[in-house]
């Protein structure tokens, strides 16, 4: 006679699990709902079917959008301004941070406090004397107009990150490779870096972000289509007097694919950064 036993499972991880089912679904649904919608004409979304299936899906959306609308232009400037401002971030953030965490100097505390400041300065106060700024310096108009801004306003951020990082890594580490004869720049970026990797991730995701979705500079400081990105080009396809709404969601969902490749590379990344965190926590 075989016994069989039953696993019971408690209310509580049963609750959890709903919850976060619940939770997963309201925040895959805008997606689909974006994706059914760059599926569909005027006559379909005004016409009281905004949320459910394209009756025929209206794939030339895509095409119009990457051709008509000039969203390939804008994309290609978008991916342009945002991967250099990744990198010039990730450079100077990482290498700041190892000089004030790792090395002896007087003003390393005072240089990281003017640095943190910068995380307190709304970004409406800086638009007016950077649009001065830039005018003079003949950078309007230019991909150095949004680089330089984007990278400016993340550089806090990324050295506050960075440094908590680094002050948890052991100074031996270090003494041994230079008893061994290794510089500073090859300690640096041999031992340092692949330490930090989790951190430098993190780093790169929230800039990508801040610099991928913004408008406010992009509308200020670019005015020629050649430069424009994603934002400010999508935003223009909207008509004055009639507007192809298919195209345009098309032109959302192609600018929101990068964003779900960088989440699907570095996201084991970014878990292992704030698990990281929260134990030095």
């Amino acid at each position: 006679m075989m016994i069989t036993i039953k696993k019971t499972v408690p209310i509580g991880k049963l609750a959890l699990s709903l919850f976060l089912l619940f939770w997963a679904v309201i925040q895959i649904y805008p997606l689909v709902w974006l994706a059914l919608f760059s599926l569909k004409d005027n006559s379909e979304i005004f016409g009281g079917n905004i949320a459910g299936f394209p009756k025929t899906p209206k794939w030339e959306n895509y095409p119009d959008a990457l051709k008509q609308g000039g969203v390939l232009v804008y994309f290609f400037n978008s991916l342009l301004v945002t991967g250099v401002t990744i990198v010039l971030t990730v450079l100077l953030s990482s290498t700041t941070a190892y000089a004030i965490s790792r090395m002896k100097w007087k003003l390393s505390g005072k240089v990281m406090a003017f640095l943190l400041l910068g995380m307190m300065i709304p970004v409406h106060a800086a638009l007016l004397p950077l649009f001065i700024v830039l005018s003079r310096l003949k950078l309007l108009n230019t991909y150095l107009a949004l680089i330089l801004p984007y990278a400016a306003f993340a550089l806090p951020l990324g050295v506050f990150i960075l440094t908590g990082f680094l002050s948890g890594i052991p100074r031996e580490m270090e003494e041994s490779a230079a008893i061994d004869g290794a510089h500073i720049y090859r300690t640096f970026f041999s031992i340092i870096v692949p330490l930090i990797r989790s951190a430098i991730a993190t780093v790169a995701i929230f800039t990508y972000l801040a610099s991928w979705n913004e408008l406010m500079f992009a509308v200020t400081f670019i005015s020629r289509k050649e430069f424009s990105t994603l934002t400010v080009g999508i935003m223009s396809m909207v008509g004055s007097y009639v507007t192809r709404w298919g195209p345009i969601g098309a032109g959302l969902m192609i600018a929101t694919i990068p964003t779900i490749i960088i989440y699907i590379l570095l996201s084991k990344q970014v878990q292992k950064s704030m698990i990281a965190g929260a134990v030095k926590g």
